[in-house]
């Protein structure tokens, strides 16, 4: 083979050489330029859409949400924004409310951003795939005709067209956007006025997973506006609505859930102030129907429930669950069932109610029918721990409350029925000692005036209204003969009346054993220095949730001033 002289062989690599080098300055210039005008790029976008002027959009924009809306839309200002994705920002966005529920607006909001789909910038229609309200607040208003003001915008959202929001490629329909809104407030107004009630720091999302289908998210925190709450827990809410052709046929698929709640803060929610419990609680429901007739469940929850003047060795942990089925837009509940415990659990329930709500804004034309076919004494008794403080350790109780009470408008909007303790046993001291109550304990109704409840005129006190009788019931006080004790309650308080032989040893034990019956007796087993048995005739009236101590007056017949007159035994 024929060898090259190097001095060619030399000079034919310089010519190889420099087209490579021609090549490699190319390339750097290429990226260089490109590198420059991927510069001026970002900074015409980060500079350019603040001087353009969208304004001139501003109507056409107003235009479209309100139609989306069904109500009038204004908007004081509109900015483009690149980054992160390519947008506006809206200012001062004001929803008009219907003139039928009021002047304030249905939804006010600071702040508005709509960021735009990039492949709608090659479109002549132009699509949101985000609209963000920061901080907005919502009227929610209810008529005394049962209407709500977003009844419209449901139904104008359930008319318009519009495809899913997470799909990929425009159709013929707009794509519905993914909307939310963080830091809301949703208020309750009922005709003009404005509830106390709200809504704060609330997270709302809504989507289109299906063209006839909407998803919609809430996380919100309850508060009460007249008084001081600090935390009533969490509220959360996820739902899945329908098209329908009207409010009541919109199909609705709702699971929430309000926890975390302690008892003494969610009282302020409903009453306004402290009701005296503490502990937590957890309501969770689920409603499967449409708006206008639906099955709900719901299941509530108390985790550690006792008062909160005292800490009772076992508070109170229950869980009750209820049916009915919802009409006329939720402003009527029929064939009501609730237990407790549930009836799903094991065992039979201990408690049943049943009724109907007809009108929840008429609550007195309620049908209500609570009844047990057997609840322990010794689950009574437990109750009751939590109820009264001072209970002794070593108090027993047996037997079983069987019976039912109802509420209905044909019995005057009154309660009424019968409740038995059969073969009540309680004793202080164990199963060793004696029987302070033995026998049956009966709670009735009365109509109109109250019987011979007393068997005495009582001097200075009120007459009794109409209320439940506890019959009289056999007390083993230590006498020759047994005790009787009987009296009457109602919404306002009790009245109780003591009267037969017992001996101061077994009073101060019927105090210490059952204080919600023997309470303020040691002002009788005081003033007595006799240790033989003494006849008491003994009334006390006290009012519900009253916490002065609770006094008896002697209602004997015989003119004396002591509380109790000593008898010497047989």
């Amino acid at each position: 083979m024929q060898q090259m002289d190097p001095i060619h062989a030399e000079g034919h690599e310089n010519h190889d050489a420099r087209p490579r080098a021609r090549r490699r300055v190319a390339a750097h210039l290429r990226r260089f330029w490109i590198g420059y005008a991927l510069v001026a790029l970002l900074l015409g976008l980060a500079v350019l859409p603040p001087l353009v002027n969208v304004n001139r959009f501003q109507r056409r924009i107003a235009t479209s949400i309100g139609g989306s809306l069904g109500r009038p839309v204004h908007l004081d200002n509109i900015s483009m924004s690149v980054f992160p994705l390519p947008g506006f920002v809206i200012q001062n966005l004001v929803v008009d409310e219907d003139p039928a529920f009021g002047s304030e607006p249905i939804i006010r909001a600071n702040t508005v951003r709509a960021t735009l789909r990039l492949s709608s910038l090659w479109r002549r229609r132009v699509e949101f795939s985000t609209i963000s309200f920061t901080e907005p607040s919502v009227n929610l208003v209810h008529t005394s005709a049962g209407k709500w003001n977003i009844e419209e915008v449901l139904m104008q959202a359930s008319r318009v067209e519009a495809a899913p929001t997470t799909q990929r490629k425009a159709g013929p329909a707009p794509r519905f956007p993914y909307i939310e809104a963080t830091g809301a407030r949703l208020n309750f107004k009922l005709e003009q006025e404005k509830l106390p009630f709200s809504l704060v720091d609330s997270e709302f999302a809504l989507w289109s997973p299906d063209p006839d289908q909407w998803r919609l998210r809430l996380r919100a925190h309850p508060t009460r506006t007249d008084t001081s709450i600090s935390n009533a827990g969490t509220v959360e809410l996820e739902a899945t609505l329908g098209r329908g052709d009207s409010l009541a046929h919109i199909p609705l698929n709702l699971t929430g859930q309000w926890r975390d709640a302690p008892m003494g803060e969610a009282s302020r929610m409903f009453t306004g102030h402290d009701a005296g419990w503490r502990g937590n609680f957890a309501l969770t429901t689920n409603i499967r129907g449409t708006i206008g007739e639906s099955a709900v469940t719901a299941r509530l929850r108390l985790i550690g429930a006792r008062r909160a003047d005292f800490v009772p060795q076992q508070p109170l942990t229950a869980e009750a669950e209820c049916f009915a089925t919802a009409t006329s837009v939720f402003h009527g509940f029929q064939d009501l069932r609730c237990s407790l415990p549930p009836g799903t659990s094991s065992g039979t329930p201990t408690v049943a109610a049943t009724g109907e709500i007809p009108n929840i804004r008429q609550i007195k034309d309620a049908q209500i029918q609570i009844g047990t076919s057997g609840v322990p004494a010794s689950t009574l008794l437990g109750w009751l721990r939590v109820l009264t403080p001072g209970i002794a350790d070593g108090v027993t109780a047996a037997g079983t409350l069987t019976g039912s009470v109802s509420y209905n408008e044909a019995a005057d909007h009154q309660w009424f029925g019968h409740l038995t303790v059969h073969d009540a046993d309680v004793r202080s001291g164990g199963d060793n000692s004696t029987s302070l109550i033995k026998g049956d304990i009966s709670l009735s109704k009365v109509n109109g005036v109250v019987a011979d409840v007393h068997r005495r005129p009582v001097k200075n006190l009120p007459p009794l209204p109409e209320g439940f009788v506890l019959s009289s019931t056999t007390l083993a006080l230590g006498g020759h003969d047994p005790a009787v004790v009987d009296g009457h309650l109602d919404g306002g308080g009790y009245v109780l009346h003591l009267a037969g032989p017992a001996t101061v040893e077994r009073l101060k034990e019927l105090e210490t054993a059952l204080p919600c019956l023997g309470s303020g007796l040691d002002t009788v087993t005081n003033a007595v220095t006799e240790t033989a048995s003494v006849r008491v005739d003994l009334t006390s009236a006290h009012s519900w949730g009253d916490q002065s101590p609770r006094v008896w007056q002697d209602t004997s017949q015989r003119q004396t001033t002591a509380a109790v007159k000593t008898r010497k035994p047989r």
